[in-house]
């Protein structure tokens, strides 16, 4: 149930994340969806591919530093209060979220959101036990 993500530290520089989705590309990695937070001299690329330990060896492979962590991919009702109700059950459990993000991707009434919490294992019995959709991630990697 839990979605392998690539996370990219880059330098603040032209061309950094150009070369990155160059060096997937010509390894016909695709992205499935992507995060980059920075700062002034750095940022960090989040990313979820549809290859991901391929796409860490390749990234590594030519000198970016690069990491591997487990997020959860969820579907939330596509509504207003559908986000609301799958971290407002992750509060009541004492599960922090260290960061998220949304992806592209909708099946019938539900966006999806990748998560990072503390302890992926335990959000997500927690989550699927209160009905919140868990991704697997081989459809995750497809979309």
């Amino acid at each position: 149930m839990l979605v392998k993500q690539i996370s990219v530290f880059l330098e603040n520089k032209s061309g950094r994340l150009a070369d990155v989705t160059r060096t997937l590309a010509d390894n016909h990695i695709n992205i499935c969806a992507l995060s980059i937070a920075d700062t002034t001299d750095f940022g960090i690329l989040r990313l979820i591919v549809n290859k991901p330990e391929e796409a860490e060896k390749i990234l590594s492979d030519d000198q970016f530093t690069v990491s591997c962590t487990s997020v959860i991919a969820i579907g939330v009702e596509d509504k207003p209060g559908g986000l609301a109700k799958a971290l407002d059950i992750l509060h009541v459990n004492n599960i922090s979220i260290e960061y998220m993000y949304a992806f592209v991707g909708k099946t019938g009434n539900e966006a999806f959101v990748i998560l990072r919490v503390e302890n992926p294992d335990e959000a997500v019995k927690t989550l699927a036990s209160c009905d919140i959709s868990i991704i697997p991630s081989q459809q995750v990697y497809c979309m």
